[in-house]
């Protein structure tokens, strides 16, 4: 079957919802019924956490090196003192992430309005 195989007007969206299923929440669940078997300090969870925060970083400096968008429109020194002074308020704060994140959004907020 291919998406254009039905002419119904509901072919199309249960399409995607069966191969959006397929692509992501079945893997989802697959890693939860496996996952709740594995130590937390076996050296494949390990392996897998430090790929997962590689992204997560990866993303972030993304957004931060090349936004887009209205965030393309800040300086770079204040998108870099934004995330620094929120990642300085969250390892203060005990490694509180809201904490973090509320003190980088101020900060950005202050620059901009400011004229930074």
């Amino acid at each position: 079957m291919t998406f254009h195989s039905i002419d119904a007007w509901w072919w199309p969206y249960l399409f995607i919802l069966i191969a959006g299923w397929l692509a992501t929440d079945m893997w989802r669940f697959l890693g939860v019924y496996f996952g709740g078997r594995i130590s937390e300090r076996s050296e494949a969870l390990v392996a897998v956490r430090a790929v997962a925060t590689a992204l997560v970083a990866a993303v972030i400096g993304n957004l931060i090196v090349f936004p887009t968008g209205a965030l393309a429109d800040t300086p770079l020194a204040l998108r870099l003192g934004a995330a620094g002074l929120g990642f300085a308020a969250f390892l203060l704060a005990r490694r509180k992430m809201l904490l973090g994140i509320a003190v980088a959004e101020v900060v950005l907020a202050l620059g901009l309005w400011l004229g930074v």
